[in-house]
């Protein structure tokens, strides 16, 4: 006697199943990147049996950027209203950490939503701001109660942007710890600086390929690589869009000489930061104080950098990686010098700690540079770093 066959049966969680699977694709990939094949697959079902439940990838894509949102907002509701502020961003981390995979769309991908979905997205990200900036105003009634607050958050954040293989709880306590001494820091407070560094500037573009360059990247910046056409860059420039070729064969390639620059004047960044600093902490200090007027001055070709490589070929993209690793290297070998009692996987959280500081710090006062802007948030940096 033969068994009868067992039907297969659907998981009840597929939906929550595709839209942790889909989170996970677009942050890697990025949202123009990404297709529904892909999705599918990574969750081990066909694209037809995908749009059973999304009609189309933007649908999927709104549904992915409000998850992250959705619960911290229920975490924090769920917390007393004068938890302090190790309560509240205890509860942020353990979600941030939980949701890590997938974070990445919300810092640089949330704005291909439409405004509609942007507002939504923004009206609860701001609830979690509120929270957070009540807590830390009772304990810390300190002045830039909220730059202080969301510098916390950037620190916490950080977590969504790299791949770190360190034991979840000993995560949330160094990624709690930063955040809790960024949070509770005095207004720009004093920080023991090695001689100011006169930063790379932008290459002035004499040449007509370098001026595409030029008047691509705040394009990019403002409304992502996948929306600009190569007749906007052309009108930007003042030239036909088919002379565009006789100096890149492909937007493509426009945007991977953008990254190349913004690493180029980083590495130099940092080697004139350090050129005549000894002491490890003088070391630290230095590459924070080069890397927060690195970004302040160069703001839409960092972003452009940051936002864009996810979405880059392999054979395009490793070259961009691996200077982006040499980049973290250096932080990370000064930060054991000056920390000794860390180990490489902790300075290496507290390093992208440190830059998700200077991104939300940065955006908070609308990249309005100044040098006591600088220095306060240089200040928040060495904070979140431990020194």
């Amino acid at each position: 006697m033969t068994a009868e066959p067992i039907a297969a049966t659907r998981p009840r969680n597929r939906k929550q199943l595709i839209v942790e699977a889909a989170g996970r694709v677009f942050s890697e990939r990025g949202y123009h990147a990404a297709s529904m094949e892909g999705i599918a697959a990574a969750v081990g079902i066909t694209a037809t049996a995908l749009y059973r439940h999304f009609p189309n990838k933007y649908a999927l894509f709104a549904e992915c950027a409000n998850v992250m949102a959705d619960r911290l907002v229920a975490t924090l509701d769920e917390l007393p209203p004068q938890a302090d502020p190790a309560e509240v961003l205890g509860a942020v981390t353990r979600v941030a950490v939980e949701h890590r995979a997938s974070g990445g769309l919300y810092r640089w991908e949330a704005r291909y939503l439409d405004a509609a979905d942007r507002r939504l997205l923004k009206g609860k990200f701001a609830h979690v701001v509120a929270r957070a900036t009540d807590a830390v105003r009772r304990e810390h009634p300190l002045p830039d109660v909220q730059l202080r607050t969301v510098a916390a958050l950037g620190a916490i954040g950080s977590i969504t942007q790299h791949h770190n293989s360190i034991a979840r709880r000993r995560l949330e306590d160094v990624l709690l710890a930063s955040a809790l001494r960024v949070a509770s820091s005095a207004p720009a407070p004093a920080v023991r600086t090695p001689r100011p560094v006169d930063l790379p500037a932008q290459p002035v573009p004499r040449t007509r390929r370098a001026q595409i360059l030029a008047a691509a990247i705040p394009l990019f910046a403002r409304d992502g690589f996948a929306k600009v056409t190569n007749g906007q860059i052309a009108e930007a420039v003042g030239i036909a869009p088919s002379a565009l070729y006789r100096h890149y064969a492909t937007k493509t390639d426009i945007l991977v000489a953008a990254c190349l620059q913004a690493a180029g004047l980083l590495a130099q960044a940092v080697e004139q930061s350090l050129g005549e600093v000894t002491e490890p902490r003088d070391a630290v200090v230095a590459l924070a104080a080069a890397y927060v007027g690195y970004s302040f001055e160069h703001t839409a070709l960092t972003s452009v950098a940051a936002a864009e490589v996810a979405g880059l070929p392999d054979d395009l993209r490793q070259p961009l990686i691996l200077a982006q690793r040499e980049h973290i290297a250096v932080w990370e070998q000064q930060l054991l010098l000056a920390r000794p009692e860390l180990d490489p996987r902790q300075a290496r959280v507290l390093v992208h700690a440190g830059f998700g500081v200077v991104v939300e710090a940065g955006r908070h006062v609308h990249w309005q540079d100044s040098p006591e802007q600088r220095e306060g948030v240089t200040a928040l940096v060495v904070r979140a770093l431990g020194l």
